[in-house]
C-alpha cells in the first residue's frame, strides 16, 4: 500500500495528510455508495483534525453520501455508531502518535476496511474521481447513537466502588472516560484531561505511565487506567505500583472468560510481541495461543479464522468480542473493573500466577526501514532465534505507524536478552545513518 498502513493512513497533518488528500479520501467514498448510503466521522483532540474532517466531509458530501459528525469520541465509539447504522465511518486520529502526526482510519460496520477497499482510496487519492451528475448528500443527524453506545455498560453489573486514577491522554476519551468509570469510584482522581489541541500523549496516556503510577502511588489508589489519544488501547497500574500491560490484562480476561464459559475454542491470540511468560501461563490453563504478525488487522484475521473471542497486543489494544468487536480501552476497563468486583480482590493478587521473562524493546528512529529486509540483518536474527529456540524470541520490524525499526528480544536471562539487543542495534546502525 502506499498510503495505508497496519491502522489506516498515517502521518504529518498538513504535510503529508494535505487538504486536498483529505478531500480526495471524502470524495472516494462514492466507490462505496452501493453499500452505504452515509458516513459517520469523529475526531481525536489534535489541532489539525478539524481541518481534515471538514475537507473529508465535503468530499464524501460531493461523492453523495450523508454525512454525520460526531466531533471529538473515541475510535471505539465511532466504531460502535457504524455497526448501529449499518454504515461505513471515519476516524481521524493518530492514535498514540504525538499531535503534530493525524491519520485516517475507515470502518465497515464496525471493522476496519479490507486491503481491497483501501486500493479503491489509493486510487482515487492519486488520480481523483469525476462526480459529474452526482447528487450531493446532506448533513445529517442520528439520535441516539451516544446513549446506545453507553447501554453497553449495563450488561454486567459492579457493585464494588474502587479508588482509582484516570490518564485520559488528552484525547479523544475526555468524553466517555469519565462518564463511565467515576460511576464506581469512591475516589477517582484524573490528568490528561485538559486537551488543547497539541498536548495529546504529551508525557501522558498509556505511552507514558509514570505520572499515572506516581498518582496511584502518592494517594494509595486501588489501580490506574490510562488511555491512548483515540481511545483504543488501555493500560493499567495496580496497586503495587506496577504496570498491568496489554499481555497481563489479556490474561485476566481469558482466565475470566474460560472459568463463565466465555472463551470461544479455547483459543486467544496474540501478536509476536507478546511475552513468552504470558504465553506459557495460558497454555497451562489450558488455552491454545495464536500469534500473529503486529498489527491490529492481522489479530482481527486471526480472530475471525479461528472464530475466536479474545485477542489483542501488549500494547493494549485488546479484542474483546464479548463486549464488542472492535477494541475499546473504556469498554475494557470496565470489564477489568467488573473481574475485579467478581473475584473482589485487589489487581496485584491476580498477576502473581505470570512470570514475565527478561524483555528488551528498542526502537531506533530516524533510520531506512528497508534496513528490515537487508540479508545480513534477516540471517543475524535468524541465527540468534535458532540459538534461543522455543524459549526465547527476537524480532526486528518496521514500524507501520511512526518513522522507526522495533527490536524486541526475550529470553529467560537478562543478559542474553541484553547482549542480543546490543549486537542487533549496533548491526542496524551500521546498516544505515541515524540521523
Amino acid at each position: 500500500m502506499k498510503y495505508f498502513g497496519t491502522d489506516g493512513i498515517r502521518g504529518k497533518a498538513y504535510d503529508f495528510i494535505t487538504e486536498e488528500m483529505s478531500f480526495r479520501v471524502g470524495k472516494s467514498l462514492n466507490k462505496f455508495i452501493n453499500r452505504t448510503n452515509k458516513i459517520i466521522i469523529a475526531r481525536d483532540t489534535r489541532i489539525s483534525g478539524e481541518m481534515i474532517v471538514n475537507n473529508i466531509k465535503k468530499g464524501a458530501l460531493l461523492a453523495g453520501l450523508d454525512v454525520y459528525d460526531m466531533g471529538v469520541y473515541a475510535t471505539p465509539i465511532l466504531a460502535f455508531a457504524t455497526i448501529k447504522s449499518d454504515c461505513f465511518g471515519i476516524m481521524v486520529t493518530a492514535s498514540h502518535n504525538p499531535y503534530h502526526d493525524n491519520g485516517i482510519k475507515v470502518f465497515n460496520r464496525g471493522e476496519k476496511s479490507l486491503p481491497l477497499d483501501e486500493e479503491l482510496i489509493e486510487d482515487v487519492i492519486d488520480n481523483d474521481i469525476d462526480l459529474a451528475g452526482i447528487t450531493p448528500g446532506k448533513e445529517i443527524a442520528i439520535k441516539n447513537l451516544i446513549d446506545d453506545y453507553f447501554d453497553l455498560y449495563e450488561v454486567f453489573p459492579i457493585n464494588k466502588k474502587f479508588n482509582m486514577g484516570l490518564d485520559l491522554a488528552n484525547g479523544a476519551t475526555v468524553k466517555s472516560g469519565l462518564k463511565v468509570l467515576q460511576k464506581y469510584a469512591d475516589k477517582c482522581l484524573v490528568i490528561g484531561n485538559d486537551p488543547n489541541g497539541i498536548n495529546i500523549n504529551d508525557d501522558c496516556g498509556s505511552t507514558h505511565l509514570q505520572k499515572l503510577q506516581q498518582l496511584v502511588k502518592d494517594n494509595c489508589l486501588d489501580l490506574g487506567i490510562a488511555f491512548d489519544g483515540d481511545g483504543d488501547r488501555v493500560l493499567v497500574i495496580d496497586d503495587e505500583s506496577d504496570i498491568i500491560d496489554g499481555d497481563l490484562l489479556i490474561y485476566i480476561f481469558a482466565k475470566y472468560l474460560k472459568s463463565q464459559n466465555l472463551l470461544n475454542n479455547n483459543v486467544v491470540v496474540l501478536s509476536k510481541m507478546s511475552n513468552l511468560g504470558i504465553i506459557k501461563a495460558l497454555n497451562n490453563l489450558g488455552i491454545r495461543v495464536i500469534q500473529t504478525e503486529v498489527g491490529d488487522k492481522y489479530i482481527f484475521k486471526a480472530l475471525a479464522d479461528e472464530e475466536a473471542t479474545l485477542g489483542g497486543e501488549n500494547s493494549g489494544h485488546i479484542i474483546n468480542k464479548v463486549l464488542l468487536k472492535s477494541g475499546d480501552g473504556v469498554l475494557n476497563a470496565w470489564f477489568l473493573l467488573k473481574i475485579l468486583n467478581h473475584y473482589d480482590v485487589l489487581l496485584s493478587s491476580l498477576k502473581k500466577e505470570v512470570s514475565y521473562y527478561p524483555d528488551s524493546l528498542v526502537n531506533i528512529r530516524n533510520i531506512d526501514k528497508s534496513i528490515v529486509k537487508d540479508e545480513d540483518i534477516i540471517s543475524l536474527v535468524k541465527h540468534y532465534q535458532n540459538l534461543l529456540g522455543e524459549d526465547g524470541k527476537v524480532l526486528v520490524r518496521a514500524s507501520g505507524t511512526e518513522p522507526l525499526i522495533r527490536i524486541s528480544v526475550s529470553a529467560s536471562k537478562k543478559s542474553t536478552v541484553d547482549e542480543i539487543t546490543n549486537e542487533l542495534v549496533n548491526a542496524i546502525k551500521n546498516k544505515g545513518k541515524v540521523e
